[in-house]
């Protein structure tokens, strides 16, 4: 295997890991890393999708004792029965969605100005709800909210569909926009990346299979082992970081970075591949 190439994989990793949970856009930052390292062929972006289950393993890693004791309640708490029940919903929407128009989005949206877009959009969004009056906040903890309040923040994650615009972005400010507090948005926001991001990998890797060997597994395990070590890090930073902090530094990196973005690709002094 080229060693090259595993250092790409680590780098990539790496973005993986550290941005799949912040409102910054794990997939967008993909694409602009892998246009810098001319890593963006069809198996590169299927290598994208599939590291993102090393995050998601972090995330099962940090939520380990509630998910088991929810696991262990089903059969006869209504509350682990409901939280199980509005993860399911929440994660419909998504599936419906991508299936329909995921490889449309693909081929028209995956490119490096289209992200830079989305980035200071998105920027502009979180800056407006964060300097909103503070409203009432409905629910409290994640295992206070309705069917209706999944299906809401479903729909609403959705939205990252588009590259740049960032799933736990749309789900967490999304969420607080909807009457949930910041922690419950984000405990949910996380609940909901399992299934997703698990269901994106299995459906990508079996989908473009014809594209892989067994040579690639050096090269994915790095990628994973990467991903999931950054995103370890990254959501135990989070969760401390969200108890006393607003999103507004996020808001403003996104702005910033977009706009250099679209500044050197219009200029030329970067040339981005599309």
């Amino acid at each position: 295997m080229d060693i090259v190439l595993l250092v790409k994989a680590a780098i990539m990793g790496i973005v993986e890991g550290l941005t799949e949970f912040l409102p910054i856009s794990s997939t967008g930052h993909l694409i602009l890393a892998g246009s810098l390292l001319g890593f963006d062929d069809d198996k590169a972006k299927v290598f994208d999708i599939a590291i993102q289950t090393g995050a998601i393993f972090a995330v099962i890693l940090v939520y380990w004792q509630k998910i088991k004791s929810t696991v262990v309640a089903l059969p006869r708490q209504p509350k682990a029965r409901r939280l199980a029940l509005n993860i399911f919903i929440g994660f419909l929407p998504a599936v419906v969605l991508g299936l329909l128009f995921g490889k449309v989005i693909k081929a028209h949206l995956f490119i490096p100005t289209v992200v830079a877009s989305t980035f200071i959009i998105g920027g502009f969004i979180i800056l407006w709800a964060e300097k909103r009056p503070p409203g009432s906040v409905r629910v409290e903890h994640v295992d206070d909210m309705t069917p209706w309040d999944a299906l809401k923040v479903g729909l609403v994650q959705c939205f990252a569909m588009i590259p740049g615009t960032s799933r736990s972005g749309s789900t967490i400010i999304g969420g607080m926009l909807l009457g949930l507090s910041r922690q419950a948005a984000t405990d949910f926001s996380f609940f909901l990346a399992i299934p997703t991001l698990i269901g994106a990998g299995v459906y990508s890797l079996y989908k473009e299979r014809a594209l892989l060997s067994v040579a690639d597994i050096p090269l994915f395990a790095v990628g994973l082992v990467f991903s999931f070590i950054s995103a370890w890090l990254c959501v135990r930073w989070l969760l401390k970081y969200i108890s006393t902090h607003n999103f507004i530094p996020f808001a403003w990196y996104r702005i910033a970075f977009g706009v250099v973005v679209l500044a050197t690709a219009w200029t030329g002094v970067v040339v981005w591949a599309d």
